[in-house]
């Protein structure tokens, strides 16, 4: 029996759910990626690039977008939901909650996805939870970060680490462990809310016990953008602030000289 069904609570409705996505394979890797409603042209990038399930290789490995409602006018049936739900069909990779999906909701958002990975998919080895405007090296992460580490991580977390629980408004990337999605669901039952996530999350880490591992370098996750090349990309995890269109364009170049970066 899934250890998830301890939890009783049921946060809220599902208006799109993939509940089978970890049925038939337990993921190497899970990617919770925070997305706008409205934001479809991101989601079709994402998908066409750092979050092609190609990039794991033989390990198992699927992306998710979590999204809420803008208003009541979204949840009873406009222009924009049936785009959303016609999106849905087609991919099988939106996970809805009658939420409103705003700033000061991003750690409520955030905690969905770590109520979604304990109900759903509590065997994921490693999860990532990242934003709609990164630039994620998924190769690097899968098969020179995490692969090596192997399948028997406990309490692990690591990204762009939050100093003295100093809010960084450019929002969160983080990876983590995939018990580590419970302990944080669980902690955050009693511990009050802040809008400011990197702060929660930070909060929820420390009540936890769990002090997170800086990695190798300080290059690999950055919460700013950093300058394009595919020698500097082939070997950093995340960039911030990318519209669609550039997206498509570094990663087809970065893909074109994989073999031959520098």
């Amino acid at each position: 029996m899934r250890a998830a069904r301890t939890l009783k609570i049921e946060p809220y409705e599902y208006i799109l759910n993939e509940p089978n996505a970890c049925l038939l394979r337990a993921p190497f890797l899970v990617l919770l990626i925070s997305v706008e409603p409205k934001k479809t042209d991101a989601r079709d990038a994402i998908r066409k690039t750092w979050g092609s399930e190609s990039m794991a290789g033989d390990l198992g490995f699927i992306r998710l977008f979590f999204i809420g409602v803008n208003n009541d006018t979204q949840r009873n049936g406009s222009k924009l939901q049936h785009t959303i739900e016609d999106e849905s069909r087609q991919h099988h990779d939106i996970i809805q909650q009658d939420y409103r999906d705003t700033y000061n909701n991003l750690t409520l958002k955030t905690l969905m996805g770590m109520y979604w990975i304990t109900k759903y998919c509590p065997e994921a080895t490693y999860v990532m939870k990242t934003d709609s405007d990164m630039f994620v090296n998924t190769e690097y992460l899968v098969q020179k970060f995490l692969k090596p580490m192997g399948q028997l991580t406990q309490k692990y977390f690591t990204g762009y680490l939050m100093t003295d629980f100093s809010p960084n408004r450019n929002k969160d990337r983080y990876v983590f462990s995939g018990d580590v999605a419970k302990r944080i669901y669980v902690a955050s039952m009693i511990i009050p809310r802040l809008h400011l996530e990197d702060v929660y999350v930070g909060i929820c880490l420390a009540k936890l016990r769990i002090k997170p591992v800086p990695p190798p370098n300080d290059q690999l996750f950055n919460h700013w953008r950093v300058q394009y090349s595919s020698c500097t990309y082939s070997k950093l995890i995340t960039s911030h602030g990318f519209h669609p269109n550039e997206l498509i364009q570094y990663w087809q170049h970065l893909q074109s000289n994989k073999h031959n970066p520098c």
